[in-house]
């Protein structure tokens, strides 16, 4: 089974809100796109962050990708290893939407599903986690608003994890935290304020958060250096998916202690096998496990199903922000009790809707990559 052509497409997907962090707010997601197909006639879809500088570096990837066998996965990966090195997280994202639309093609050559070509299913379902911004609530009175919008989507959702994307003002940010445990006694907390603290600001917040049981404290500072001394002083595990993000980054982390739960990413790690050594290799040295989510539309987002699904250790709530788009260029993944299914069916268990992502990639032509 060869290649014998990759197409790359870049789409703009509306989202239903802003969804603000602390240093943007996405109005939408830009994503590219990518199609293989085999000599066979199988077709195989993949899709990655970002749009226009990712997009390029595909089609770079497509003159040497075109006539080799999709499921010599590990020659494709050693042969563009330095490709992150010259690219950073660009390099990571492109190499995945092409190991993630060979994964999808491969499955389809051998009338397999993805999550059984990764180990079978462990769950069938994946809960998700709520994540909360201010852009849920009332800016005059952002703990009890807030509180109050999360506690009717947990309640309409049936949600058993919340994350809080949280903001520059650490104290404000306690504040809601503190107000949310109060409404969901019973559910998961994490708040995540993109390294937006200093190590005293992180040290006095997670003081103050230890009563309320959280989950995990997510990137609150920058690097591991930073991140190891809020963890000697605060009894909260200390998540990331900012200062662990490639395999240079595991043995430091590990030996400062800095980090005790590390998010995973299929797009920001380069490809699905890597995710799941990676979380091997949590399991091998004792940290926790989830995964990160960049903004995926339906391909992704199967993609990272049946990662989450064949997976023993990725147990808890995963973070998507699938929930919140407007639209997909898929027949949307149902969406029931807090849980995504993983598809069934053969590869990756989703087909493209071809109007729709031609329709979303005419909007990326009008009005460029969305940036915020």
């Amino acid at each position: 089974m060869k290649i014998v052509d990759l197409e790359v497409h870049v789409v703009n997907l509306p989202m239903k809100q802003g969804f603000t962090s602390s240093f943007e707010t996405k109005r939408g997601e830009t994503r590219t796109i990518v199609r293989l197909r085999t000599d066979q006639g199988v077709v195989g879809w993949g899709e990655t962050m970002w749009g226009a500088p990712v997009a390029r570096l595909v089609r770079q990837l497509a003159d040497n990708v075109i006539g080799t066998d999709p499921r010599e996965l590990e020659a494709f990966h050693a042969r563009h290893r330095m490709l992150p090195f010259f690219h950073g997280y660009l390099g990571y994202a492109a190499l995945a939407a092409v190991d993630v639309a060979c994964w999808d093609a491969i499955g389809k050559a051998a009338g397999m599903g993805v999550v059984d070509l990764l180990g079978g299913r462990v769950r069938e379902r994946i809960p998700l986690t709520a994540l909360i911004t201010r852009s849920d609530g009332d800016s005059r009175d952002y703990p009890g608003s807030l509180a109050d919008a999360t506690e009717r989507i947990v309640a309409e959702n049936s949600f058993t994890a919340v994350k809080l994307k949280g903001s520059t003002d650490a104290r404000a940010d306690v504040a809601i935290m503190e107000a949310l445990r109060e409404r969901l006694p019973e559910v998961e907390l994490r708040v995540d304020p993109n390294a937006a603290w200093s190590v005293p600001e992180s040290v006095r917040a997670g003081h103050a958060l230890e009563p309320l049981g959280l989950e995990y404290l997510e990137d609150p500072c920058q690097g591991l250096e930073q991140m190891a001394q809020v963890a000697r002083a605060v009894r909260i595990p200390l998540c990331t998916n900012m200062c662990v993000v490639r395999w240079e980054d595991l043995a430091p982390a590990v030996r400062l202690d800095a980090v005790q739960v590390i998010h995973g990413d299929v797009y920001k790690w380069g490809g699905m096998a890597i995710t799941k050594h990676l979380a091997a290799h949590c399991e091998a040295f004792g940290l926790g496990m989830n995964l990160h989510s960049g903004g995926e539309m339906g391909i992704a987002t199967a993609a990272h199903l049946a990662i989450a699904a064949s997976t023993p250790a990725l147990s808890g709530a995963i973070d998507s922000m699938y929930y919140l788009h407007d639209d997909d260029i898929i027949d949307p993944l149902p969406f029931e009790d807090g849980c995504l299914r993983v598809p069934d069916g053969p590869g990756l268990g989703v087909e493209v809707d071809e109007d729709k992502l031609a329709h979303y990639a005419q909007l990326n032509e009008r009005e460029g990559d969305f940036t915020g």
